[in-house]
């Protein structure tokens, strides 16, 4: 079955966002690859964007992992305000929602609270502080318990 797994782009500060990701989900970041190790003479980056990461991941307890990169200047920067994506994590437990919710929410802008429906199941959206999308659910029965 083919698995999916997060690539976020960001202008410059995704080993922070990492560090920050990692406060929260755990485990190690196993990549951290710079544009300065791909580069050629030819390209004459700047030592900043030499800097930049070219690819950073951070594998997840249940199989998944997330990953990102810095955008280098001549490709553009990444428009924080618009909607890039969502991130959705199924938490375990109604505690673990609530954990992963308030440490991504903390700097950051809540769409829609963590609440917990009639029928027993919690979500919250949220943008971090970095202006990623995310979803928190948690569900005794979830559509995704059958799918991940």
């Amino acid at each position: 079955m083919a698995c999916i797994n997060p690539f976020i782009h960001f202008n410059g500060n995704a080993e922070e966002a990492f560090s920050f990701y990692q406060s929260i989900f755990g485990g190690e970041v196993t990549v951290l690859s710079r544009l300065k190790d791909f580069s050629s003479p030819d390209q004459n980056l700047s030592d900043e964007e030499k800097n930049k990461v070219m690819k950073i991941i951070l594998p997840m307890d249940n199989g998944s992992v997330l990953m990102a990169s810095d955008v280098p200047e001549f490709l553009g920067r990444v428009n924080e305000s618009e909607n890039r994506s969502k991130i959705c994590v199924q938490a375990v437990d109604a505690d673990e929602a609530a954990k992963i919710f308030n440490g991504l929410s903390a700097g950051g802008e809540i769409e829609i609270p963590l609440t917990k429906s009639d029928g027993g199941s919690y979500f919250g959206m949220l943008r971090d502080k970095f202006g990623i999308e995310w979803m928190v659910e948690f569900a005794e029965s979830s559509i995704w318990q059958d799918v991940i």
